[in-house]
């Protein structure tokens, strides 16, 4: 027994007692979806800069090594071939002047897209930490609600016990004894649930923390609501301005009509200023029929260089440029409805969770006195209980009412926290960096 008890405790010591702000550091350094979401926005960071804009020349090299052959017949009727070889390399500079201001827009677009990659990013990590935050007050109610569980068993195994007792004395009845009985196998019931449910939110924590579902921890028995100072008028101020989602809205609305000026450039003339420079080497290897092999020592060199000046203009190519321009418009207006959705939508969800917080700490307060006064009722009814001057239905109902007042309690606290939790979102406060 004693080296089971050593084990034991050194295994509890062994379990992680993790802190709220230790999860959120976990969370930004381990959890997938942030890593997926920093390389997306980094990718459309790369795309600003004039080269993807087109601003810049475009240069190319080249180079070709090219044998062939050719077949002649003289006047003395005999034959022969002519074997050539020629080699090469050239440069070419290729440097759009004017393209009917259409750099101009795309590198705006890209700036707009990085800037709605960037708010995305922001928005995924947000989601990602409010997730893991939830998932770590989850895990603290379920702890909680297991505590209160196994109180709640302890009370009825007692009661039990007491019943076994006065049966074995003659002091109490069959129904009392297999009333209790009843009441202890619920009971342990509901702790065997509870036990699931807190095993599967640590599952879930360990998950968002990219770590091994099995890994064991424990979480800080305090879930805590702090005081919202703003009113639901400057949550909404707050929500417009900084909200990731509707940031990365308006940034994608900005790019739509970037687009729009984008295919309108199709309906300007093109200037392009092209160069080329190139060396070739020419020579041939000669043979005939009937004498021996003689190379010709004949070859040819040239360098070519030229310069052009190119105005190109698009007169007819089945209406694909007017029809990508009525596109692009309803492009532009689409985005610009998704942006005024997804704005009405915050809105109506930061009236909702507003309402939510505040309700629910209405019922936090309500359930705190619930919950001292039938912690009272159940001691006095305890005691008259084991006196005899009760019977065990009320006792029995003291000990439910406390149940229910203890678990109503944890669960109102939770859901403050995660309104709370989610309007901080909405406002742009939940710490990311």
């Amino acid at each position: 027994m004693l080296v089971t008890a050593v084990l034991a405790a050194g295994s509890a010591s062994a379990q992680e007692i993790l802190s709220l702000e230790e999860t959120v550091r976990i969370c930004l350094l381990n959890n997938f979806d942030i890593q997926i979401a920093r390389n997306t926005a980094e990718a459309a960071r790369n795309d600003i800069g004039l080269g993807t804009a087109g601003f810049l020349p475009t240069l190319d090299s080249q180079g070709n090594l090219i044998y062939d052959s050719t077949q002649y017949h003289g006047r003395d009727l005999t034959g022969g071939s002519r074997d050539y070889r020629t080699y090469g390399s050239e440069l070419s500079l290729s440097w759009t002047l004017f393209d009917g201001f259409r750099m101009f827009a795309d590198n705006r677009r890209y700036r707009e897209l990085a800037g709605a990659g960037d708010e995305q990013a922001r928005d995924a990590i947000e989601s990602s930490v409010v997730a893991a935050m939830s998932a770590y007050f989850d895990l603290v109610r379920q702890e909680q609600l297991l505590d209160v569980a196994r109180t709640n068993r302890d009370i009825s195994q007692a009661r039990l016990e007491l019943e076994e007792i006065r049966r074995s004395l003659g002091g109490a009845s069959s129904t009392d004894l297999l009333n209790a009985r009843v009441s202890f196998n619920n009971d342990q019931t509901l702790l065997l649930e509870q036990e699931l449910r807190a095993t599967i939110a640590r599952k879930e924590l360990n998950i968002l923390l990219a770590r091994d579902p099995d890994v064991p921890l424990e979480v800080r028995q305090e879930i805590d609501v702090p005081e919202l100072p703003l009113t639901l008028a400057e949550l909404q101020e707050r929500s417009r301005n900084e909200s990731a989602a509707l940031q990365a809205a308006r940034f994608r609305m900005q790019a739509a009509s970037e687009q729009v000026r984008v295919v309108d450039s199709a309906f300007w003339p093109k200037l392009v200023l092209g160069g080329q420079y190139g060396y070739t080497n020419r020579s041939a290897l000669e043979s005939s029929g009937a004498a021996a092999t003689v190379f010709n020592r004949d070859s040819s060199r040239t360098l070519d260089a030229a310069v052009l000046l190119q105005l190109k203009f698009n007169i007819f190519n089945g209406n694909i440029d007017r029809i990508n321009a009525q596109n692009a418009r309803l492009d532009a207006k689409s985005s610009a409805l998704a942006h005024a959705d997804i704005k009405n939508r915050i809105s109506g969800l930061m009236y909702e969770l507003h309402r939510t917080l505040l309700k629910q700490v209405a019922v936090v307060e309500l359930e705190t006195e619930n919950t001292v006064t039938a912690e009272q009722n159940m001691q006095l009814q305890k005691e008259r209980y084991q006196t005899g001057a009760s019977d065990s239905l009320d006792f029995r109902d003291a000990q439910v009412n406390v149940l229910r007042a203890r678990s109503t309690l944890i669960n109102a606290r939770y859901l403050a926290r995660i309104a709370l939790l989610n309007i901080q979102q909405l406002i742009g406060e939940i710490a990311i960096n």
